[in-house]
């Protein structure tokens, strides 16, 4: 697989150094000093072209003076990740039916930047972690467990029999999702902008929530609505566990230290 753009292979080099195979800079890029000294720690080959020949190796796409060759993309065990899911505090994220790689792309820089999510994508008719995928992600997918399962349908009700609660993101008729409080532990489903989620997977879901749209006319595309159901997770995750914890403490009783003078 290749890297290009500066972001993506600085945030590559930085964090999974192991999985690079070799580097390839523009001559005079300004990253290359700090690209030299670190592929020198790391034993990884470096060779500096010219325009001609990144264009050529890059096959015309732009980047930005840099282009990395890196190991495939290493999907996870989704049954793993389930066995250890709720103690980790993680939500699922089951995508349905996606197919375009920039929107994959910017939900993968998105949970990576929230934290505590893990992907969950179907092996037939969606789009999977490919070169155009990490050029969105900017170096997200270095920081983001994704699973690849032949039915999605059956990886959610594996969590369901796990005590997980799925939610599914519905364009119309769904709670409001500013109002709604959101159960935990938790998945999440979210489908495609044309189609939505299928109908064999909305049977499944506990709960459908729906992002309210001050002009109706208007309409979020896959990646921006995903964030916001994301970010909302996020928001009442950390709020209900400062909620838990203040009942612990409440409950808790006083200590001889804790008594006022």
């Amino acid at each position: 697989m290749k890297i290009f753009g500066k972001n993506p292979v600085l945030e590559r080099i930085k964090s999974n150094p192991k999985s690079v195979r070799h580097i390839y800079v523009q001559a005079g890029h300004p990253e290359h000093s700090y690209i030299a000294l670190k592929s020198k720690k790391y034993g990884i080959p470096v060779t500096v072209v010219d325009q001609r020949r990144m264009l050529k190796l890059s096959r015309d796409m732009h980047t930005q003076g840099l282009l990395m060759e890196v190991e495939d993309f290493g999907y996870q065990d989704f049954d793993e990740c389930l066995e250890t899911a709720e103690a980790d505090g993680v939500t699922f994220l089951f995508i349905d039916g996606l197919t375009d790689p920039q929107n994959l792309g910017a939900i993968i820089r998105s949970v990576a930047c929230l934290g505590g999510f893990v992907l969950v994508l179907p092996t037939h008719d969606s789009v999977h972690v490919t070169d155009a995928v990490m050029r969105v992600a900017c170096g997200g997918e270095n920081y983001v467990q994704v699973c690849k399962v032949n039915n999605l349908n059956g990886a959610i009700q594996k969590a369901k029999d796990k005590g997980f609660w799925i939610v599914g993101s519905v364009v119309k008729g769904g709670e409001d999702l500013r109002k709604v409080k959101l159960p935990f532990p938790l998945g999440i489903v979210v489908g495609s902008e044309d189609k939505g989620i299928r109908e064999v997977v909305q049977q499944r879901l506990d709960v459908k929530v729906t992002i309210p749209m001050a002009q109706q006319r208007m309409s979020l595309n896959a990646a921006h609505a995903t964030s916001m159901i994301c970010y909302e997770t996020t928001k009442q995750k950390s709020l209900q566990g400062r909620a838990a914890g203040r009942k612990v403490a409440s409950e808790r009783p006083l200590a001889e230290g804790d008594l006022p003078e």
